[in-house]
């Protein structure tokens, strides 16, 4: 209320004041030396109320938003150096303490699902091992090797689920910060994926996420692609006035109306059969989301196969 209030009051005071200066001035100094005078003072007065809405005001907010924009970057939540008014003071550590149980969420998330993994892994083992004994016997009836099949199947699948587990939970942290361009990860790409053919438009417009991160995202993409039966896919990336965009597109084919709006769910996956944990997307989408960009499901250029789009 002081700094509005303040300021209100010099907006509507110091007009008057120039008037009234200017006029008792005049006779002492003349009229021309007399507006120069209320000039000066009227400007050094708009200098000093500036200087104090800048102090309490704008600076403090440019140092909140710097903050945050740090503290979506992986920084810890640290107190501002500044706070301005005490009304900014409690929006600022308002959303300071937001930012710290946000991050205390995501590790809590992140060690319960390593911990629950990690655990796992001994009855899965011990699951395997039954199921390997149990296959190499030899006068098993037809339905029991059928079942120790199963267990064992059951038992690959487990351990791919827990697997994918800890690939969303560690694409929670925002931890690829950094820039890459396709033309740096498209080798390793066509080394992973083995017969489809991969082709690169513009390779060389850097994109604001580290290799590392920007092969996870082209690496489930792709694999996604040659699984469901794609020959080619097209990867392009470039630059408007929204910032920089890539895509992926293949010749596949595509995805049935009934399933674009499940396509980024955790275990949606319509190759249950054949070993898909229905990760792979989710994973994809929590990695950018985790760095503020995104990704969506668009219209082919030519109608056919399928096409993601991510915007950073």
């Amino acid at each position: 209320m002081l700094v509005l209030g303040g300021s209100l009051l010099a907006i509507l005071v110091l007009p008057i004041y120039a008037a009234l200066l200017a006029d008792i001035l005049t006779p002492l100094t003349g009229r021309r030396n007399a507006v120069f005078i209320v000039a000066a003072g009227s400007f050094l007065a708009t200098l000093v109320l500036g200087w104090l809405l800048w102090r309490l005001i704008l600076a403090p907010v440019q140092a909140l938003a710097a903050k945050a924009e740090a503290i979506r970057g992986g920084a810890a939540p640290d107190p501002l150096d500044q706070y301005g008014t005490p009304e900014i003071g409690e929006l600022a550590q308002a959303v300071l303490d937001m930012a710290e149980v946000l991050q205390s969420r995501e590790m809590a998330v992140r060690g319960y699902t390593d911990h629950v993994t990690h655990e796992l892994k001994t009855p899965l083992t011990a699951i395997r091992g039954a199921a390997e004994l149990l296959e190499a016997e030899e006068d098993l009836p037809p339905g029991t090797q059928r079942l120790v099949a199963t267990i064992a199947g059951a038992e690959k699948r487990a351990v791919k689920l827990l697997g994918a587990a800890r690939s969303i939970a560690a694409a929670r942290m925002p931890e690829h910060r950094g820039s890459a361009r396709l033309e740096d990860c498209v080798g390793r790409l066509r080394s992973r994926v083995g017969l489809l053919e991969i082709q690169v438009g513009d390779a060389g417009e850097p994109l604001p996420l580290a290799l590392s991160g920007l092969e996870v995202v082209l690496g489930h993409i792709v694999e996604n692609a040659e699984e469901a039966g794609a020959t080619r896919v097209v990867l392009d990336s470039g630059r408007d006035d929204n910032g920089a965009w890539l895509t992926v597109s293949d010749n596949g084919p595509g995805i049935s109306q009934g399933n674009i709006k499940q396509v980024f769910e955790p275990f949606f996956t319509t190759r249950r059969d054949s070993g898909g944990t229905g990760m792979g997307l989710a994973i994809v989408q929590t990695l950018l989301l985790a760095h503020g960009f995104r990704i969506a499901l668009v219209e082919p250029d030519d109608g056919v196969g399928t096409k993601f789009r991510v915007n950073f």
